[in-house]
């Protein structure tokens, strides 16, 4: 994977917590902040078509573990 350099202002704080991490981990202060801005990154994804979420008719009670497994596999087989 081919990676680009940029650069960003950070608090001295937040660095000095990535700093203690990284010799925690025993991992670069660099991958601990690639995986903070994958993770921004993914937190404000835009997806072009909703997520197409299982729903159930009912009395508003809480479902059982089989009935959501019934209803995933009904819905899974289509």
């Amino acid at each position: 994977m081919s990676m680009k350099r940029t650069n960003v202002y950070a608090d001295p704080e937040d660095l000095a917590l990535i700093k203690d991490a990284s010799r925690r981990r025993g991992i670069p202060e660099a991958e601990i902040i690639r995986e903070g801005i994958h993770l921004a990154a993914m937190a404000n994804r835009v997806w072009d078509e909703p997520l197409d979420w299982p729903t159930f008719d009912g009395t508003g009670e809480p479902v059982t573990k089989e009935e959501i497994r019934a209803e995933f596999a009904r819905r899974t087989d289509q």
